[in-house]
């Protein structure tokens, strides 16, 4: 296996876990798109652009899992903040336990390799 496969890994890998991490951010407070893009370059080093987050946020939108709202700035043009849902809350966490099992399961394997 080369570079190629290790880096499409890693690509898949963070498409799969965006949606968590959004509705965990989401969690905390409500959010605008560029703001995600940032706290998760923050939160994870992950490069993301507007064209990944904004196609996850659309369809945790027609999912129930979010609510938007457009706010005004004091300065300059309104923001369209994303409110995590009842249902985005449930689902966020599903997808953690689930998130937390496989993880536990793949540290025991590997550990369990090393012995």
């Amino acid at each position: 296996m080369g570079r190629k496969f290790i880096d499409n890994w890693i690509i898949q890998l963070k498409k799969t876990i965006l949606p968590l991490l959004i509705l965990s951010m989401l969690k905390q407070e409500r959010l605008y798109g560029y703001l995600l893009i940032v706290k998760i370059k923050e939160c994870t080093g992950f490069d993301i652009s507007e064209g990944t987050i904004y196609p996850i946020l659309n369809r945790l939108k027609e999912d129930g899992c979010v609510n938007s709202e457009w706010i005004e700035q004091k300065t300059g043009i309104p923001r369209k903040y994303y409110i995590l849902t009842q249902e985005g809350e449930k689902m966020m966490e599903e997808l953690n336990t689930y998130w937390q099992t496989i993880i536990q399961d793949i540290n025991n394997q590997i550990e369990y390799e090393k012995e």
